[in-house]
């Protein structure tokens, strides 16, 4: 998984560690809800059903480098 050095940093906080690597990519790979920010970066959601939230990915405008990940409380379901 290619990623920033702004994601291995936000990688270290203590409510990032449980994140699983596998959650991120399925969350790349089979996103729920996928928006385009104005600078090209992309959000991808899906839910992880053993936390019971909803993960937000970030990524690059590549579309495969990692920025960010982490839950998302704002994220409502029936933005589907």
């Amino acid at each position: 998984m290619k990623s920033t050095q702004y994601f291995l940093k936000m990688r270290e906080k203590p409510d990032r560690q449980r994140i699983k690597t596998k959650w991120i990519d399925d969350t790349i790979e089979n996103p729920i809800h996928i928006e385009v920010q104005s600078d090209g970066r992309i959000r991808k959601w899906k839910k992880i059903e053993e936390e019971g939230k909803f993960l937000r990915v970030v990524l690059l405008e590549d579309g495969e480098t990692v920025h960010n990940a982490f839950f998302d409380r704002n994220f409502k379901e029936q933005r589907q």
